[in-house]
């Protein structure tokens, strides 16, 4: 694992390259989109492509020997494996779909995982300016103030979200788990999402804010896996049983 010092550099690193990015999806968050079909519902336009070249050049030129995944490059070459190597997941534009809408739940979405471990998260809302960062073992941050999950301890009053492909909720992975971690939910689930680049960084940050990520079944996440649910500690057993009644 690397050092204190050398996890607040990519961090710092990290959190400059999605600004970067983040400053091209504000110019075009209300302007004409030129959009493309990756599946039937998936969209992909000029600016997704745009921030995630940005964001590959910008810790490319720091990071050489770092490893790199991303939603637009998997799109076009396939699949990344995940190695033990010090590895960039980044979605470069999630919630696509919202942006080509002009909904402002966007996002720009890096972690950095190291021996596989999602260590270094940064997810950045460039329309409503919200930049939640954290570390492994450091905490989470929203614009630089702590963070912390919520308290509820009843499921029937948590506020919950999720993501389906007929109906939009709040339409961005990343952003649902950073609700979770600053608060404003309860507890949220995904199945089938895109791929590692919606959840690598907002897993850190999640469990920095101590909420609690995890397979819907209970079981440990796993990042690759395409489902994830995340909660405050107090109502994960109750979210666990309901998720598994209902064939997660």
């Amino acid at each position: 694992m690397a050092g204190n010092d050398s996890l607040a550099e990519f961090l710092a690193s990290a959190v400059q390259a999605a600004q970067e990015a983040g400053e091209i999806i504000r110019k075009s968050f209300y302007q004409t989109k030129n959009v493309e079909h990756k599946g039937q519902v998936d969209l992909v336009t000029e600016t997704d492509k745009a921030c995630e070249d940005l964001i590959f050049n910008h810790l490319g030129k720091l990071y050489p020997t770092h490893k790199f995944i991303g939603e637009e490059t998997s799109a076009v070459l396939g699949a990344a494996e995940l190695t033990d190597e010090h590895t960039w997941i980044v979605d470069p534009l999630d919630g696509t779909t919202n942006f080509v809408h002009g909904f402002p739940f966007v996002c720009v979405s890096i972690g950095l995982t190291i021996q596989k471990v999602p260590t270094v998260g940064v997810v950045y809302n460039p329309i409503l300016n919200e930049l939640f960062t954290a570390i492994r073992g450091r905490g989470a941050f929203l614009n630089g103030n702590p963070i912390k999950a919520s308290s509820q301890t009843e499921l029937i009053s948590s506020l919950l979200a999720t993501e389906v492909r007929s109906v939009r909720m709040a339409g961005s992975c990343a952003m649902n788990l950073c609700g979770v971690a600053c608060g404003r939910l309860d507890a949220c689930f995904e199945l089938g999402f895109g791929g590692p680049w919606d959840v690598a960084g907002a897993a850190v940050i999640v469990r920095e804010a101590g909420a609690e990520v995890y397979d819907p079944s209970g079981k440990d996440f796993d990042l690759t896996s395409q489902r994830v649910a995340a909660s405050n500690p107090y109502i994960k057993d109750a979210f666990v049983e309901v998720l598994c009644q209902t064939g997660c």
